[in-house]
């Protein structure tokens, strides 16, 4: 028995040495393919490092191949950083690594990262390099690097104590927890686009005041070819106010791929003055709820307010003045979706809707709760599209409103221009054969 895994381990270590014995060639002939000629990375801010590209090296030959050399054309001036088959280029010597080799018919694998430096141009800036595979024989093979950097504004743990504004040509990317406002201060951001990293968000305990402004992820690549990330939800934490904020105003403003977009907590309600007020603003594709408002005074007029895993809008008590909004649910990544409007008696509740539409995949999109009984319960809904079943014994809280159902010839998605599923891209101007013509944010 013992002769006989002897042979069987002398037959193991005799193929093992026909292995090491591999030939390697030095002919000119003798090329490596690679599975991309050029790499084409996404655009990254100035400073702060890319995701992970690869590719892969192969030796189709009949012989061995070895590099004499794997190098960066321009060395440690563009920021790219790569690592080939374990042997990482390190731009502390010369960005190269040596002595490499790929057996015939083998591979290796061409990892790729980008930390550009600072361009000093208020638009990204292409940073190129050529990755240079020098063979044994002489011969150069070249893989290109393709990126672009773009200059950006870092703020981390940003604490507002005094009246601020911030307009900036520049990006701003938040970090940490973002940005704080504290009580009796007013924020205003203008002109801008703030980039928030993972949970970083704005707590607001004074007062928030926006114009022209997109806030989003901080994410600029891609999950897939076809998928950028800021397509996916919950890319950062949102906006919450807290109950001492007051009178804030958001205009011409786009809040994306949040977790909960907008959260007002409860506070006392002055029936004068409105604690928010969105004007011609969009919320769309958040993880949570779009816009959630607790016993809180909000206005919401021209407003997009779409595609949210909870509830596009949420109202829990207080007073909501909507009109000519737009609050379609067609969020993609969960069947168990929120409603387009769920509106709730807690503490009462004074809500009037005009001109507005509110749609979605489901029958019915609209919910509405009046359990205690012993609060306000006042409502007004005119000139809506709404898909709810129809309410036909209630003329004053419903007047001219277009019931929708899904046996309408035109209903749900058909009225907008686009619903991309397979995409995840969305555009709520109306489409032509629309019947809600007049009726949400977009009346063009």
């Amino acid at each position: 028995m013992m002769k006989r895994i002897f042979y069987f381990l002398a037959i193991l270590l005799g193929l093992a040495a026909c292995s090491d014995n591999d030939t390697f060639t030095t002919s000119r002939s003798a090329l490596l393919s690679f599975s991309v000629d050029t790499v084409k990375m996404d655009t990254v801010f100035s400073n702060v490092g890319s995701s992970t590209y690869t590719f892969w090296v192969y030796n189709e030959s009949g012989d061995g191949i070895r590099l004499s050399s794997v190098r960066l054309k321009n060395g440690n001036q563009t920021g790219f950083r790569v690592n080939v088959d374990g042997s990482y280029l390190d731009n502390t010597m010369g960005s190269v690594a040596t002595d490499l080799e790929v057996r015939k018919g083998d591979s290796i694998r061409v990892f790729v990262e980008l930390t550009a430096p600072e361009n000093h141009q208020q638009e990204p800036q292409l940073v190129e390099d050529d990755l240079l595979f020098l063979l044994e024989s002489g011969v150069e093979q070249c893989v290109h690097l393709h990126g672009c950097s773009w200059d950006a504004q870092m703020l981390t743990d940003l604490v507002v104590r005094r009246d601020t504004t911030i307009e900036s040509l520049k990006p701003i990317v938040l970090y940490g927890k973002g940005i704080e406002v504290d009580s009796g201060v007013v924020l205003t951001l203008r002109n801008t686009t703030l980039y928030f990293h993972a949970e970083a968000g704005i707590n607001v305990h004074g007062t928030l005041k926006t114009e022209n402004v997109v806030m989003r992820g901080d994410r600029l690549d891609h999950m897939f070819d076809y998928l950028p990330y800021d397509r996916i939800s919950g890319q950062w934490g949102g906006i919450s106010f807290t109950c001492s904020s007051v009178a804030n105003e958001l205009t011409d403003t786009e809040i994306r791929n949040a977790s909960t977009a907008v959260s007002l907590d409860s506070a006392a309600i002055d029936s004068t003055a409105q604690r928010l007020t969105m004007i011609r603003c969009q919320v769309h594709n958040a993880k949570g709820d779009g816009v959630v408002a607790r016993n809180s005074f909000i206005g919401l007029y021209y407003c997009q307010l779409t595609n949210t895993l909870g509830d596009c809008l949420s109202l829990y008590g207080g007073m909501a003045d909507i009109d000519h909004c737009t609050l379609a649910q067609f969020y993609p990544f969960n069947a168990n979706r929120g409603a387009a409007l769920r509106f709730v008696n807690d503490n009462g509740l004074i809500l009037y809707c005009t001109n507005s539409i509110m749609t979605g995949y489901g029958d019915d999109v609209v919910m509405g709760d009046c359990s205690d009984t012993t609060k306000i319960y006042a409502y007004q809904f005119v000139d809506c599209l709404m898909r709810t079943p129809e309410v036909k014994d209630d003329t004053v809280g419903f007047k001219r409103i277009q019931w929708e159902t899904p046996k309408d010839s035109v209903q749900g998605k058909q009225h907008f221009v686009k619903i991309d599923e397979g995409n995840f891209y969305y555009d709520f101007h109306l489409d032509s054969l629309s019947t809600a013509k007049g009726k949400g944010c977009y009346t063009d």
